[in-house]
């Protein structure tokens, strides 16, 4: 086997502090932050000049991460920071949480906001999207048994 397992998923922002806040309510835990730049990450990425501040992020149990990278430079090129779900690319990020409407209480004072309705999946989940900073999309999701 060749994978062992997945590192992290990289997300490009504008606002590092507003998606780090959003990520920390969320439950994400802070693992660390840091500028990074020189002539390895320029040749890592294929961009010259890469001056970029990171936050890692990662979830309570140690199994997934995110990395929130801000480009200073080159400029970040922009995307339709609202595109619907169905939009191709990574459109999403879906967490387990313990009780969706205490977490949605606690994003909606980060400026998140439901993108459709929190709906019952038979018995077995609730479930509902949330577009956060910059139109980052994140699926919550509690399971009911």
């Amino acid at each position: 086997m060749t994978i062992r397992r997945m590192e992290n998923v990289g997300v490009v922002i504008d606002d590092l502090a507003a998606a780090t806040a959003f990520s920390l309510e969320l439950g994400l835990e802070l693992e660390g932050q840091a500028p990074v730049q020189g002539r390895w990450v320029d040749r890592v990425v294929g961009l010259d000049d890469v001056r970029v501040d990171v936050a890692m992020v990662r979830t309570p149990d140690g199994h997934g991460r995110l990395e929130l990278m801000k480009f200073h430079t080159p400029v970040a090129t922009t995307a339709e920071p609202n595109a619907a779900v169905n939009t191709l690319g990574i459109r999403r990020i879906m967490f387990a949480v313990q009780d969706i409407e205490d977490v949605l209480a606690r994003l909606r004072a980060h400026g998140a906001e439901l993108i459709g309705e929190l709906e019952r999946y038979e018995d077995s989940h609730r479930l509902c999207y949330v577009r956060g900073p910059e139109g980052i999309i994140v699926a919550l999701s509690e399971r009911l048994n």
